[in-house]
């Protein structure tokens, strides 16, 4: 579908944390509340969320609790996204972090705004989030550029079973964050008129990113 805005009420963003060996516990961070457009939150563009010093321990899941203005913008029009009522405690995923003393953090949320959609027949529209997580000292990443920008090009790339997609900006640049290292098929599909192209054997590694060209 040609979605123009997908907007998510953020509300607040917590964190399961064993620390000590004994006390487990949810830790609500400092959230930047708000409404966000996914679709500004893409090939590498990020916003930040929260930032807090937190206890070493093990980070187990993250929660994510959304409020009430969640909507879809198609076609100039407005459209509210329903959520189920199970995510009002918020949409739990599960993260397996160890946090160690002294260190650093950096963590994504990816929220694939694509995937979480679902159309319904009736015309209405609901959010089913399908949500990953990575950091950066773990992964590494993929980026390009398509030209001709009038190919409107969709880009994949893929591993076994894995895919994950990029809708490129306006320049033609696209990026994968957080991939893990392997060899990636990357698959880019324009739109009719125009030829695709394959790209066999996209060598990722950890910490550093592959540039297509």
């Amino acid at each position: 579908a040609d979605y123009e805005e997908v907007l998510i009420d953020v509300q607040d963003l917590m964190i399961h944390v064993a620390f000590n060996d004994s006390v487990e516990n949810w830790i609500s961070l400092p959230v930047n509340k708000g409404i966000y457009n996914l679709l500004d939150l893409r090939n590498g563009m990020d916003t930040l969320l929260a930032t807090a010093e937190l206890p070493s321990g093990n980070i187990s899941q993250m929660r994510l609790v959304l409020g009430e203005n969640n909507s879809l913008k198609v076609n100039g029009e407005y459209y509210d996204l329903e959520t189920p009522s199970a995510q009002q405690s918020g949409l739990k995923f599960n993260i397996n972090k160890q946090l160690e003393d002294g260190m650093f953090y950096e963590m994504w949320i990816d929220f694939d705004a694509a995937r979480s959609i679902v159309a319904r027949g009736n015309g209405t529209y609901g959010l089913k989030p399908v949500i990953r997580t990575f950091t950066e000292v773990s992964t590494g990443a993929i980026k390009g550029r398509v030209l001709p920008l009038e190919a409107k090009p969709f880009v994949m790339a893929i591993a076994g079973d894995d895919t994950l997609s990029a809708l490129p900006f306006e320049d033609g640049r696209f990026m994968f964050k957080g991939v893990a290292s392997g060899f990636y098929r990357i698959e880019i599909v324009p739109v009719e008129g125009f030829s695709g192209k394959v790209i066999e054997d996209a060598e990722v590694k950890v910490g550093s990113v592959t540039d297509l060209g």
